[in-house]
């Protein structure tokens, strides 16, 4: 079940993402800061923090906001799934939520900005698979040989 967060998910999502190696403890900072946002004002409308609860238990989240400046442009800041549980979908759901929230909020676009490292394979075959092409590359973003990848998805909502 995709629901909505609350603040007692703060914890449980907190050591989620300590689980996954890829984060270092200065990401998993800059995760729990938007999620905190989320939980500490529900009337702010920059990040949209939306848990996977399965029996109980938060096994992934997605913090989706609109970029500022622009009309239908969003942000998939976060979509993490816990990775006890990776191949059961997880992602796929929670990437399909991100996706009607942006369709249900007139969105035209849907970002996601990763690393082009070799430990961020699985993430950047993730968009691929679901759909998104690399729209922008920036060399040497993060560190010396470690490029910003933008993946994006344009909805058409003529017919919305």
């Amino acid at each position: 079940m995709i629901r909505k967060i609350k603040r007692s998910d703060e914890v449980e999502i907190e050591e989620m993402l300590s689980r996954i190696p890829n984060f270092n403890e200065e990401e998993i900072k800059v995760a729990m800061e938007l999620v905190n946002i989320s939980v500490m004002n529900p009337h702010q409308d920059d990040y949209h923090v939306y848990v996977y609860e399965n029996d109980g238990r938060i096994i992934g989240y997605h913090c989706t906001g609109r970029r500022p400046l622009t009309d239908g442009v969003y942000d998939l800041y976060w979509i993490v799934s816990d990775p006890t549980f990776s191949g059961k979908g997880i992602g796929k759901s929670l990437l399909t939520h991100a996706e009607e929230f942006v369709r249900n909020n007139n969105g035209r676009w849907l970002l996601a900005e990763t690393s082009s490292k070799e430990s961020y394979a699985s993430t950047q075959n993730f968009y691929l698979r679901n759909n998104y092409t690399i729209i922008s590359e920036i060399k040497d973003f993060y560190s010396v040989g470690d490029n910003l990848l933008v993946f994006g998805k344009y909805f058409n909502n003529k017919n919305h």
